[in-house]
């Protein structure tokens, strides 16, 4: 097969890949421009497992970057949230790039793991491949991947739930959306779970929570908070529901910027988790995608 037609047949599945190994788009878009660079000094004719292959390499590419990523998250100012991708109903009639699909709470939560950790939970979970092929794509031995795939769901413990999560329904979202329009933010309290948290990235460039906000009461004086603070950003300012990671999110924006994403876990219909993505670099394609076709 020629490397135009392996460009065209792999690029979403290694996307995906290189997307939910790093959490950032910009980065996971550069590891997979590097590898079909790299194939061009190759006679790709004789690959006999062309996805494995490929996706070795977008996993070397991946475990590389992550080594200098980790400590610049460690760095960094507050909570580390993984940069929100749109994806629109093109993108998920994919039924391969819908299965590969992790939660977002799950990207969030990965962050407690090593990076091979990591790589070799999202190869069996993700894409189900079997012991022996994620250890050469790792260069690690069979036994060793099963300690690291078991220690990786260990430190997840319960989360590991995230890999199926509770679908937020139209009806849900039509109810949040018009309680923030109303502003009565007593009214969101029936919605949120006795232990929500509210985590907040904003990256030291723009005002965010630092830390994890929880219980309900404190997450509601939060909530409020915010929405005194929406006439600051101008009167276009709107909020709308969007497709974000395969998942519905919301986004808070006007006519010249998006303010925040918000992503959400839910737990028996109530708010477990909401995520809050404020750092403008990780909103910048974003903005480029919806700012003249959400209004």
């Amino acid at each position: 097969m020629e490397i135009d037609q392996l460009y065209q047949n792999y690029k979403p599945l290694l996307f995906t890949l290189a997307y939910q190994l790093t959490g950032t788009r910009s980065d996971a878009e550069d590891v997979v421009q590097d590898v079909f660079v790299k194939l061009h000094g190759m006679d790709v004719q004789r690959l006999e497992h062309e996805k494995a292959y490929l996706c070795k390499m977008v996993t070397n590419q991946c475990l590389d970057y992550l080594k200098s990523a980790r400590m610049k998250r460690e760095q960094y100012v507050g909570t580390w949230l993984p940069e929100p991708v749109r994806t629109t109903p093109e993108d998920l009639s994919d039924i391969v790039i819908q299965n590969d699909l992790l939660s977002y709470a799950m990207l969030v939560v990965m962050e407690r793991l090593t990076n091979v950790e990591r790589a070799v939970f999202v190869l069996k979970e993700a894409y189900s491949f079997d012991y022996r092929t994620i250890a050469e794509m790792v260069d690690k031995s069979e036994v060793n991947c099963r300690k690291l795939y078991s220690r990786a769901k260990e430190k997840l413990g319960t989360d590991k739930e995230m890999m199926n999560p509770q679908q937020i329904d139209k009806k849900w979202m039509e109810n949040l959306l018009s309680v923030l329009q109303v502003g009565d933010i007593e009214q969101l309290l029936p919605l949120l779970s006795e232990d929500v948290t509210v985590y907040s990235d904003g990256g030291g460039k723009v005002p965010a929570a630092v830390h994890p906000i929880r219980t309900p009461e404190l997450v509601l004086r939060f909530l409020g908070g915010l929405l005194k603070r929406l006439p600051m950003f101008g009167e276009s300012t709107r909020f709308k529901a969007i497709s974000i990671n395969g998942e519905e999110g919301l986004v808070l924006y006007n006519d010249q910027e998006i303010i925040l994403v918000a992503m959400f876990e839910l737990d028996s219909n109530l708010l477990k988790n909401i995520y809050f993505i404020r750092n403008p670099d990780k909103l910048e394609i974003l903005k480029h995608q919806l700012i003249n076709t959400v209004q």
